[in-house]
């Protein structure tokens, strides 16, 4: 997209040159045009120089229609430019447009994220917190569970002995 920026740019830059330029052949077309009035003038009073004034009438109609077709072409060069120069305006806010839209999103994102990782953090705490809990359930149980089997083993050895005791009596 930067290159077709750049193309637009130099491409506005090189119709400026040619329009600078075109101005200063018009001018110099004036000048010369003054030029050859005044001399026009000169070939009037002078009557036996009357051929070379002809040739300047003619030179000088090809001029005016130099002239009127070099303003005729920049006339179609300066809407030319108007029309890169407009869309290279709406490209440029278009970019501009698409940037801040991508900075929101970004931002949003990053918010997210930012929820997420509270959200993570959060969860390992309860986790570390539950698994504590479930360690010292543990613990008590095995200790029932030691319990357990230590009156199931007493009760064996009480009823053993009580059935030792009954088959005496």
């Amino acid at each position: 997209m930067e290159a077709g920026f750049s193309e637009m740019r130099n491409e506005l830059q090189s119709r400026d040159a040619l329009w600078r330029r075109i101005q200063l052949e018009c001018q110099q077309l004036h000048t010369e045009l003054l030029k050859i009035s005044e001399y026009k003038d000169m070939q009037e009073i002078q009557i036996k120089h009357q051929s070379s004034c002809v040739q300047l009438t003619e030179q000088l109609e090809n001029k005016n229609t130099d002239l009127l077709l070099l303003a005729q072409s920049q006339e179609h060069q300066r809407e030319e430019l108007n029309k890169i120069r407009n869309h290279l305006y709406r490209e440029e806010q278009s970019h501009r447009s698409e940037q801040e839209r991508m900075k929101t999103e970004i931002s949003d994102l990053t918010e997210e994220l930012h929820q997420k990782e509270i959200t993570i953090a959060t969860i390992m705490e309860k986790a570390s917190l539950l698994e504590r809990q479930l360690k010292m359930e543990l613990e008590i149980k095995d200790k029932l569970l030691a319990k357990q089997q230590l009156l199931d083993f007493r009760y064996k050895v009480i009823k053993s002995e009580n059935t030792h005791l009954k088959e005496m009596v």
